[in-house]
C-alpha cells in the first residue's frame, strides 16, 4: 500500500464516487485508478488524506469484499 498526503496534489486523477455515497449520507469513498495503482480517498473530504494500491491488490480486495 502506498500512503498519500493532502499535500500531495490529486487534480490529475479522474474520481469516481461509490454508488453508495450520497450528499448527506454517510461518508463513503471515491476512487481514481492510474496505470500504476487505484487510489482512494473519503468522498465527504476529498482534501483529506488517500491510499493508494497496486491494480491487482484492488482486484482482490473488490472480489473478497463483493462475496455475501
Amino acid at each position: 500500500m502506498i500512503l498519500k498526503s493532502a499535500a500531495e496534489d490529486g487534480s490529475a486523477l479522474t474520481w469516481r464516487k461509490s454508488s453508495y455515497s450520497s450528499n448527506d449520507g454517510p461518508d463513503c469513498v471515491e476512487v481514481a485508478a492510474t496505470v500504476a495503482a487505484v487510489h482512494v480517498r473519503d468522498s465527504k473530504n476529498a482534501e483529506g488524506p488517500r491510499f493508494a494500491v497496486a491494480g491487482p491488490a484492488w482486484a482482490r480486495f473488490v472480489a473478497y469484499a463483493s462475496q455475501g
